[in-house]
């Protein structure tokens, strides 16, 4: 694995769609870098500290996001002197995104009174009234053809169909929430999943044409659901629950498919590879221990805050660190908080929140766990490889942490004073993007071979 050197960013910084370029904010700058040369391509300056960045699909038209003016600037990469600025007024912007034609801008004003699109082809712009939620609740079909957008109004939650292209309102339907937290197409644009918030647990699935397919509960009483994902392949909707517990539903018959309980303690009958995250033994020759030049040289990563890590195989039964959360407080961290598909739908990971540093690895096929990684620190993000079965996360150490079927294995980062605390793959899986407080880095990784066995430091 390869590393460049670090860039300086204050804001989000993503790749392009098309994986050729790196946008990032500095301040009121947005910098365009060639992601293999890493030169800056163009440099557009917006009118206040950009908040928000997000690419068109096709890798053309870039969004800024200047929230502190409530407004949005938009730039073009092939035409660097075209501008376009989007203000509503009084009303304000909390949110804006882009529309799978790459050629309209949904914006969302403040407390939700109206999302606007705006057409970027003429001055043309539509309207939809009481948005449920600013950058949440709405959803583009993966054609691109349709978008359901959540509304509500009268204490009642609406789903409008609009066409993306003429960007008329195709249907309106009710649904049967007390109070919609998002929504979600499948990956076949067949259905339609939406779900409550915590305070009731409802999944609903409906038709495109309004018709109620599942109404799901699976327990009362209780905190609901936290997160939901499809599969990939469409096959399979995975819900995270407040109890702890991953429930994943197959698209035939949606009933349940498979319950991944996160338990506090590891045992039989199942026995996945536990790696647990530990500090690399000092390795010290005493015989000739002198304190000169040399000796500060060869322990340089030391004085630069790097300390070597490894992954060790642990025995089962084993018990997981875990944390109560406080019944007294709101939002109680708690609950299946992140999860995430591979690419070939065969795994999925989550992370409970009462249990932050620990990630575990489910195989969908043997419905079991097929590894649980401990780190020394919470995990911030964790994300795989969009063309093989790689899955790489980080803590806001300096090491980057991965696994694939054949092991778990830890890469330090060489630059100097560099926290991960986020990462993203680029489309064509690559390279990494790696994030840093204020500062960034790409690492380009080798294509993964078909077998291999890691097991700790690289």
């Amino acid at each position: 694995m390869e590393f460049t050197e670090a860039y300086k960013q204050t804001g989000p910084s993503c790749f392009s769609p098309n994986a050729r370029y790196i946008a990032v904010a500095v301040d009121y700058r947005l910098v365009v870098r060639d992601a293999h040369s890493f030169k800056v391509v163009q440099l557009f300056s917006c009118l206040d500290k950009i908040s928000y960045i997000e690419w068109a699909l096709d890798s053309e038209y870039i969004l800024c996001g200047l929230y502190k003016r409530l407004m949005i600037q938009a730039w073009s990469l092939t035409q660097p002197e075209w501008t376009c600025k989007i203000d509503e007024g009084l009303a304000g912007i909390a949110y804006a995104r882009w529309s799978p034609d790459s050629r309209h801008i949904l914006t969302t004003s403040d407390f939700q009174l109206r999302l606007t699109v705006w057409s970027l082809l003429n001055t043309a712009c539509v309207h939809v009234q009481s948005p449920k939620h600013a950058s949440k609740g709405v959803a583009f079909t993966q054609d691109g053809k349709f978008a359901a957008i959540c509304t509500r109004r009268d204490c009642k939650d609406y789903i409008n169909l609009l066409s993306c292209h003429t960007w008329e309102i195709m249907g309106v339907f009710a649904v049967d929430t007390l109070d919609l937290a998002d929504i979600e197409w499948s990956p076949d644009d067949s259905a339609i999943v939406i779900w409550d918030s915590p305070l009731e647990y409802k999944v609903l699935i409906y038709s495109p044409d309004g018709r109620c397919l599942l109404k799901y509960q699976a327990y009362e009483s209780g905190l609901g659901v936290k997160s939901i994902s499809w599969s990939p392949c469409g096959q399979f909707l995975a819900v995270g629950s407040y109890d702890q517990t991953l429930r994943v539903l197959n698209h035939l018959t949606w009933k349940t498919f498979a319950e991944f309980m996160h338990l506090s303690t590891v045992r039989g009958p199942c026995f996945p590879a536990v790696f647990k995250e530990v500090d690399e033994p000092l390795q010290l020759d005493m015989s000739e221990l002198c304190l000169n030049d040399d000796f500060i040289q060869g322990n340089s990563d030391a004085t630069n805050g790097h300390i070597k890590v490894r992954y060790e195989v642990m025995e089962i039964p084993i018990s997981l660190p875990f944390q109560k959360p406080p019944t007294d407080k709101p939002n109680p961290k708690q609950g299946i908080g992140l999860m995430s598909w591979s690419s070939d739908s065969q795994y999925i990971c989550t992370r409970n929140d009462s249990m932050p540093t620990t990630l575990w690895i489910w195989d969908i096929c043997r419905q079991e766990p097929a590894a649980i990684l401990v780190q020394k620190d919470p995990i911030r993000a964790a994300t795989w490889d969009p063309t093989c079965t790689r899955l790489v996360l980080c803590t806001g150490s300096s090491h980057l942490y991965m696994w694939t079927p054949s092991g778990a294995y830890c890469v330090s980062n060489p630059l100097p004073q560099f926290n991960i605390t986020d990462l993203k793959w680029n489309s064509d899986g690559s390279c990494l993007l790696l994030k840093d407080k204020e500062s960034f880095c790409c690492a380009a990784l080798d294509v993964l071979p078909e077998s291999s066995d890691y097991s700790s430091d690289d």
